[in-house]
């Protein structure tokens, strides 16, 4: 049994469909149902079951969907136990994010390992966790760096040793600004420049204890640098997360948190039964020996 055909099994397994798992490993529909064809022919069991809008398994596709990555796991730890640790590595890392100040934990990391592997580089791409997470299932990044709530379904992770408070934008110039924190009842009749997140609005209609649609949102952004402008030439006040924007000095522009306060959880996470390159398989290593004492 091809230890390749088995990372090819998983990755439908992920997938839940041929074409989005082919996708992923960049190769062709019919040379990957090919691979899976013969894998079955030779356990002589059917594995997969092919319905219309998605593939589920047999009870002996969930069988060797676990002792495949029992045995994908084992292959993985064993080769990075045989990597020297002197070995040159080099490559590239790509890695995804929304905009959080926890990026800096991921930077410290980049610094670190450059110094024993300067000849990895790394590809940096910034939105959010919807943009990031298209990327990462299409196999275009390596990493992703998540802001919660995110659909974490596909991915394994670490939590990150850090947290990012929501709050309002605003001009310092407004009779918001005056106040200390930012209550529910104090968004509903403003404009409001809101996050495209996905999943965004149904933490906030919690906090609102109201519908989040239902308040006055006059422009939705994905990156709060054009959002930051939009706020200070008068369109509306941005609901964004903390220190994003600098708000110190003579700018125009102050940071106010939500109370109840708001706070989110980041996680850098990576798709189940990825295949790393070197550099990237280093990378996550590091993370790992760095972060685990804050996940578990």
């Amino acid at each position: 049994m091809d230890i390749r055909v088995l990372r090819y099994f998983l990755a439908v397994t992920r997938e839940e469909s041929i074409s989005g798992a082919a996708e992923s490993l960049h190769m062709t529909q019919p040379t990957l149902s090919r691979q899976l064809m013969d894998l079955e022919e030779e356990i002589g069991k059917k594995l997969l079951i092919r319905g219309n809008r998605r593939i589920t398994l047999t009870e002996e596709g969930m069988l060797l969907r676990k002792r495949a990555t029992e045995i994908l796991d084992l292959v993985d730890k064993t080769e990075a136990e045989l990597m020297a640790p002197d070995e040159a590595v080099g490559g590239d890392i790509y890695i995804g994010g929304g905009e959080t100040d926890a990026m800096r934990l991921i930077a410290r990391i980049a610094t670190d390992l450059q110094k024993s592997c300067p000849q990895i580089r790394y590809h940096l791409f910034s939105g959010n966790a919807d943009d990031v997470a298209e990327r990462l299932d299409k196999g275009l990044l390596d990493f992703g760096i998540l802001i919660e709530p995110a659909d974490m379904k596909k991915y394994d992770y670490i939590r990150l040793p850090a947290t990012d408070t929501w709050g309002l934008l605003m001009p310092k110039d407004c009779p918001l600004a005056s106040h200390s924190v930012i209550r529910p009842e104090d968004l509903w009749e403003l404009p409001i420049i809101a996050s495209n997140q996905t999943m965004v609005s149904n933490e906030f209609s919690g906090w609102l204890g109201k519908d989040f649609e239902k308040l006055n949102i006059v422009a939705t952004y994905n990156l709060v640098y054009n959002a930051a402008l939009m706020a200070e030439e008068g369109l509306g006040y941005v609901l964004t997360l903390d220190k994003l924007v600098n708000t110190s000095g003579s700018g125009n522009l102050c940071f106010r948190p939500l109370a109840p306060k708001m706070e989110v959880h980041l996680d850098i996470v990576w798709k189940k039964y990825q295949l790393f390159s070197g550099a990237a398989e280093r990378f996550l290593r590091t993370v790992q020996e760095t972060f685990s004492i804050f996940s578990g």
